[in-house]
């Protein structure tokens, strides 16, 4: 698989710089669903961890949030980053919503020049915005554990707190002595941490105005981080996305929906919610409050990006696709996402932008070389410049895979066989798209999706996509709109 997949990404690479006809090819980026994270298979999500750490790669030019903490991690290898417990963590999740950067970082850089000292990797180092060194975390026997990266920062959130408490007291005494500006200047002191520390910020601000003294921000409460009270939280987001993994998406509702009262702070059951609403229940009134949630709360960067990304979606579909685009751009400069990247590389492919279509894939691919959702999302494309061998190999390899069946049609449509095309986009409308909702915009995206372009005509594929919503512009003279709106 991971051969194929090389050479098929090599082969891609070619075809994309192949000049572009008049309608695009526009294959799909394939997946959505589970948080944003996965393409869709049930194979994929393992253990069925739900708070994955937004881990980023840190380059040495980049700034981090001033005031705030960056966990810069330095792994021994791309294996052992994949492998790691690292990866996955509530409280590190939600530590990312409160500036504190989580770094993955290369030793070869002018980083690890900078926090190594011969150091043998793993290794992961707690410092200040400004590069002032905390903590450093070596590894056992060549591994770190997630509990000790948790431990490490909590120590240090927890001592940071303590001081902020000790401002909060002492700006308290002041307020009763009649030392009204001394206490402002601590109650503005305790309000300045208030994205690492918003229950205390809350707090300064609430006795700033008894004292007359406006704060003039908007403040949120803390998320819930007693380890008892976090572990049940967990259990239930766990058996939300078991819920959703087999195909019980009112019960995934239910179960994401309750987390998220557990902890109203806590980003991650609203991306769960989400990417429900959108790509499987078609609910999309529901998914735009969702996602517009995170992105007016503190949020990691993930789940920003998540919102980022369905919002954009939900816009491309309702013909605004220029304030969909620039959702998406937002969504990877946020943080990266497989999913976003391969729906940008639809975006630019459909516009005869070559070398940003390819730039979008390699972007997808770097970031998981062995997502099928990758390697039928090339062939999707290869199918229609001339390698329709190698695309057809993909497709009959993977045609059980049923959350690819949009895709998998695609691939058979551009190779002349009709049929086998028609019988996979039934499955997809009919056996995987479980709502009229979901349905009906998927069908009118494959009656303007050039990949269909041969079928446009024929009576099987009109009535096939009858329930189409039409709120896409349909192809005139054989060509597609000015901008062609961009597959899931």
């Amino acid at each position: 698989m991971r051969e194929r997949i090389s050479r098929v990404a090599a082969l891609f690479m070619v075809v994309l710089l192949l000049p572009a006809p008049d309608w695009a090819t526009c294959g799909g980026g394939g997946g959505g669903g589970m948080g944003g994270m996965r393409g869709g298979a049930p194979g994929g999500m393992g253990s069925e961890q739900v708070y994955q750490v937004p881990w980023k790669l840190m380059k040495p030019e980049e700034a981090p949030a001033a005031g705030g903490l960056v966990v810069y991690w330095f792994p021994s290898s791309a294996q052992e980053f994949q492998k790691s417990s690292l990866r996955n963590s509530r409280s590190l999740s939600l530590y990312a919503a409160q500036c504190v950067t989580m770094g993955v970082a290369d030793a070869g850089t002018s980083l690890g020049g900078k926090f190594l000292s011969g150091d043998k990797l793993p290794v992961v180092v707690l410092a200040k915005a400004d590069g002032t060194v905390i903590s450093k975390l070596q590894n056992d026997n060549g591994f770190l554990k997630v509990d000790r990266v948790e431990k490490l920062v909590e120590s240090e959130m927890k001592q940071r707190e303590e001081a902020v408490k000790d401002e909060l007291k002492a700006a308290k005494e002041k307020a009763k002595s009649g030392d009204k500006e001394g206490a402002i200047t601590l109650y503005r002191s305790a309000l300045d941490a208030k994205c690492l520390f918003p229950g205390k910020a809350k707090d300064a601000a609430k006795e700033l105005k008894k004292l007359g003294v406006d704060a003039a921000v908007k403040l949120f409460d803390a998320p819930v981080m007693d380890s008892a009270k976090s572990a049940k939280i967990e259990t239930v987001m766990r058996r939300g996305l078991s819920a959703e993994m087999n195909e019980k998406y009112e019960e995934a509702e239910k179960l994401y929906s309750e987390a998220q009262r557990m902890d109203p702070a806590d980003p991650a059951p609203l991306r769960y919610l989400g990417e429900l609403y959108r790509h499987h229940l078609g609910d999309w009134d529901k998914a735009r409050v969702t996602f517009q949630a995170i992105l007016d709360m503190p949020a990691d960067p993930l789940s920003r990006a998540v919102a980022l990304h369905g919002i954009g979606k939900m816009t491309i579909h309702e013909g605004d696709f220029l304030a969909g685009l620039h959702l998406m751009e937002d969504s990877v400069r946020e943080y990266p996402l497989a999913l976003a990247y391969r729906n940008l590389a639809v975006y630019w492919n459909s516009e005869g932008n070559a070398e940003k279509a390819d730039y979008y894939t390699r972007e997808a691919t770097k970031l998981d070389p062995t997502d099928p959702y990758n390697l039928i999302f090339a062939a999707a494309f290869l199918a229609g410049n001339g390698h329709g061998d190698e695309a057809l190999k993909i497709a009959r390899d993977n045609e059980a895979m049923l959350p690819a069946s949009y895709n998998l049609a695609a691939i058979y449509a551009q190779l002349g066989q009709k049929q086998k095309a028609l019988e996979l986009l039934k499955r997809h409308f009919f056996q995987y798209e479980r709502y009229e909702a979901v349905r009906s915009k998927e069908m009118m995206e494959a009656r303007v999706d050039a990949v269909f372009a041969s079928l446009r005509g024929d009576p099987q594929f009109i009535a096939l996509t009858g329930a189409a919503d039409g709120k896409l512009p349909l192809p005139q003279n054989g060509k597609m709109p000015a901008v062609a709106p961009a597959k899931k």
